[in-house]
């Protein structure tokens, strides 16, 4: 493998590039017009217009993505993550041209990319599952029924979801078929499938994953868990690893669980399996992510695996080479996502231009990014501006060295979820690892904010996900509330 093309933007990019370029591999970076000037083109030893800046006709061209492959030798595809990275049928085309997906094969990515396909391929491995219906639900009076059996709250949840979309907490019978009604609309719009199932709602969850590693000779080991409770319309903004309430004894039960998640799918390369964990420490299969995770520094810093190029020596066709006996954890790591986002203004975007751009340095302090001052915020892609990680020998240090760096990360000219980490840091409950996914309805509570702000807030950052994708320009920031309250309408 001589030449890789990163089939993708930003900070994973660019991310991608320096593991490559340390392994002696040239890259290849694919942009649109609207990246010209982005830092991962300027990084790589190649680089090529993919179109226009909306992801529909630039970022999520697989063909023509491969067809600079075929036509520039290069060797293989890293896809980071988002746009084409749990594409099958992407990643069945990049076989059949004769290239190699640094990834999962097609036929593990279809399989753990529908939830009900997964739960039914992780049944006879004995993984925990939150009680529910784990078909798709078609028959509303026995899905009533059942929901009633089961005892409400329950969770209506669409099949190929994620993000928190299509998903709907039914808490009596007397709103269920309305709520189902709005989740399979939801689930319509935002994944062209209105599949559903309906599960127990977990009070009070947390939300811990389990990083794995298999590669193509059956050997399969987990690399612990993350802690990802703190977020934001079930995006995470808060990751750590390990997690405070995860003892030696339940990390071995859930790595196992993980393992036999990823053999259920004969699962190559880095993937993370997702679980729900209740407030007596049970834990419920959620799904896999068959890619690398946004949160993936964390991991490396507790464990010194490079996953990016534990990924590709996989791709490559080689063997782990240690087991499970082998890793330990190594102190304690935190991620801060940096968002351009107003958590005064529950959290809606921010843009405009980095006038005041100044990294925080130090020891054991870590950011991976993809901007420089001077630059915009591009307003068609993620607004993840970079991930701010710290290192400490333990939790507690780690809490301190993050709140040091926050406070040396300079940002100007737009708003951003800085100031939100700062109050996780400082708050008890995080402080004391007493905390579940609704820490910032349950703790930030900004004055600014209210019930029909928070709703519109939602709304707003949903369709605008969708809008940027095809709209070649999107209107300006200026107008938001009234934007939101005409579209509500």
């Amino acid at each position: 493998m001589k030449k890789v093309l990163v089939a993708n933007r930003g900070e994973i990019a660019l991310r991608v590039m320096r593991t490559c370029k340390k392994m002696g591999i040239k890259t290849v970076a694919v942009y649109s017009e609207a990246d010209r000037s982005a830092l991962h083109v300027k990084y790589a030893d190649e680089a090529f217009l993919l179109g226009p800046a909306p992801s529909s006709q630039s970022y999520l061209k697989g063909d023509k993505i491969i067809q600079i492959c075929l036509e520039n030798n290069v060797d293989a595809i890293h896809p980071g993550y988002g746009f084409l990275s749990e594409n099958a049928g992407f990643a069945q085309k990049v076989k059949e041209a004769g290239l190699t997906l640094i990834g999962p094969s097609p036929e593990a990515m279809i399989l753990m990319g529908n939830k009900l396909s997964a739960k039914e391929a992780v049944r006879d491995y004995k993984v925990p599952m939150v009680p529910g219906i784990n078909e798709a639900i078609s028959d509303l009076a026995l899905a009533k029924k059942t929901a009633s059996e089961i005892g409400f709250p329950i969770l209506i949840k669409a099949s190929a979801g994620g993000g928190g979309k299509g998903m709907r907490i039914v808490r009596n019978e007397e709103d269920f078929e309305e709520q189902m009604n709005l989740a399979v609309n939801e689930a319509i719009s935002a994944f062209g499938d209105g599949a559903v199932f309906i599960e127990k709602y977990v009070a009070g969850p947390r939300h811990i994953e389990i990083q794995i590693l298999g590669d193509n000779f059956g050997n399969i080991v987990y690399l612990f868990e993350r802690e990802c409770s703190i977020q934001r319309r079930h995006q995470k903004l808060v990751e750590e690893a390990p997690s405070s309430v995860v003892n030696e004894n339940l990390r071995r039960q859930m790595g196992e669980a993980a393992v036999n998640v990823a053999r259920a799918c004969n699962y190559t390369g880095a993937g993370t399996v997702e679980f729900l964990m209740d407030e007596n420490l049970n834990f419920y299969f959620l799904e896999m992510n068959t890619r690398l995770q946004v949160e993936h520094p964390v991991t490396e810093e507790i464990t010194g695996l490079d996953l990016v190029k534990e990924q590709i020596r996989i791709a490559r066709g080689e063997t782990l080479g240690y087991g499970q006996e082998e890793l330990k954890i190594n102190g304690h790591a935190i991620e801060l996502r940096i968002c351009a986002e107003d958590p005064e203004e529950n959290f809606i975007p921010s843009i405009g231009k980095l006038s005041v751009y100044e990294k925080p340095k130090g020891k054991n302090i870590r950011v991976d990014d993809c901007m420089e001052q001077g630059m915009e915020i591009p307003i068609f892609y993620d607004n993840m501006i970079s991930k701010l990680i710290v290192w400490a020998p333990d939790r507690t240090e780690a809490i301190e060295r993050m709140k040091t760096a926050i406070r040396k990360y300079k940002i100007e000219g737009i708003k951003t979820t800085l100031g939100f980490g700062e109050f996780v840091m400082n708050n008890k409950d995080f402080i004391s690892g007493s905390f579940d996914t609704h820490f910032v309805q349950n703790h930030y509570k900004p004055d600014a904010q209210n019930e029909i702000e928070a709703e519109l807030a939602a709304l707003f950052s949903v369709w605008y996900d969708e809008l940027k994708k095809t709209e070649p320009v999107l209107p300006t920031m200026g107008s938001k509330k009234a934007w939101y309250l005409k579209r509500k309408s």
